[in-house]
């Protein structure tokens, strides 16, 4: 069997996303898949946070034989195991976690009672 590792699309019209996966090379682009080793996700802001990899698994199926596709290649190349933007990856995920974080809320000041309501009424029983 000839595996490649490729993209399969996911996502929607105007909202593309991808998964990066082992699969038969025989098999259709949205076929079964082997193995899911990572996503790409075009919209993400930052150039270097579009893709998340699996380092030892795509290490794995290239040992065995499984040829990438041109794309692929290019995302193993700068994001892989020994990638060469690893580093500017990692800031990039982080600066996203950043900006995906809810900030806290103000914390919440109890609320004053008038002292004319919290006395009862005992002048009215005398």
């Amino acid at each position: 069997m000839a595996v490649r590792i490729r993209m399969k699309m996911m996502g929607r019209k105007h909202r593309p996303y991808f998964r990066i996966c082992a699969m038969d090379a025989r098999v259709p682009r949205d076929g079964r898949v082997l193995e899911e080793l990572g996503t790409y996700d075009p919209m993400v802001p930052y150039e270097d946070a579009r893709a998340v990899l699996n380092g030892e698994r795509i290490q794995y199926w290239l040992g065995v034989g499984a040829l990438p596709t041109e794309k692929v290649k290019i995302l193993i190349k700068k994001y892989g195991p020994s990638g060469t933007r690893l580093e500017k990856q990692k800031e990039a995920l982080d600066r996203l976690a950043q900006e995906r974080r809810r900030p806290t809320p103000p914390p919440v000041a109890p609320r004053a009672e008038p002292e004319d309501a919290s006395e009862p009424e005992e002048t009215a029983e005398e």
